[in-house]
């Protein structure tokens, strides 16, 4: 029987069918202990062995170490770590595409429906990493704006016409009413009612260091609409 405080809220179901696609993403170092070090989220699109994450999440790797990206299935204590090779990477909406081996997980869909202020979403990820285990978390907010990205900027001398273009003419990001912490990197961000992805967490406001987002967040986080890893997506 569905509680009574359940019976028209669509997040919980919405939540079941979203956990399965989420995994963590890090790296994997086999003269490490422990080998695998959780670094942000991703999530399965594609045939599912396609994961998507943030550019800015994938490691640089010590090909002398035998390094690798690793892809964690979670599993509470006992995650599942897989290697992943990178197949897309696209820095300006720092959005970046692996690909695991020897895995497959259920993909999520993307909408194709207009974005609206206020609406309701969700985000899945792994907010304060793995030190207690693997354990997919959500948190719930709405769109609270869009905005235009906020770019480095480079030294002057150094602009290509490229990166001018870009400071003249940024794209569009979404502003959330939602907590989110450095380790929900590449969470999906989706419609708590179709679970269907409209944007993939990128950045969380900092009101001061790194270690405060933990101990006093800001409540502002930001995403990149989905359009955009659907063109990286197309690419391959």
């Amino acid at each position: 029987m569905v509680h009574s405080a359940f019976a028209h809220n669509p997040l919980p179901a919405t939540i079941e069918k979203v956990k399965p696609s989420v995994v963590g993403i890090g790296l994997f170092d086999p003269l490490a202990a422990p080998k695998a070090t959780l670094m942000a989220t991703g999530f399965a699109i594609g045939n599912g062995t396609l994961i998507a994450t943030n550019a800015h999440a994938i490691p640089r790797l010590n090909e002398e170490r035998n390094q690798s990206i690793a892809v964690m299935i979670p599993g509470g204590r006992t995650s599942q770590v897989y290697k992943a090779t990178l197949m897309a990477r696209d820095d300006e909406h720092d959005l970046a595409i692996v690909k695991v081996t020897g895995k497959r997980l259920p993909a999520l869909t993307f909408s194709n429906q207009t974005v609206v202020e206020g609406q309701a979403i969700a985000f899945t990820g792994f907010p304060i990493g793995s030190v207690l285990g693997l354990y997919p978390t959500t948190h719930r907010g709405i769109i609270a704006t869009k905005t235009p990205v906020m770019l480095p900027v480079p030294a002057v001398g150094k602009l290509t016409a490229k990166q001018l273009k870009r400071l003249r003419e940024p794209y569009e990001v979404y502003q959330l009413d939602a907590t989110a912490y450095p380790g929900n990197s590449g969470s999906p961000v989706y419609d708590q009612t179709t679970g269907e992805v409209i944007a993939i967490i990128n950045k969380v406001l900092l009101t001061g260091s790194k270690e405060s987002a933990l101990t006093n967040p800001s409540a502002i986080s930001y995403a990149i609409p989905v359009k955009h890893l659907q063109q990286l997506l197309n690419g391959l």
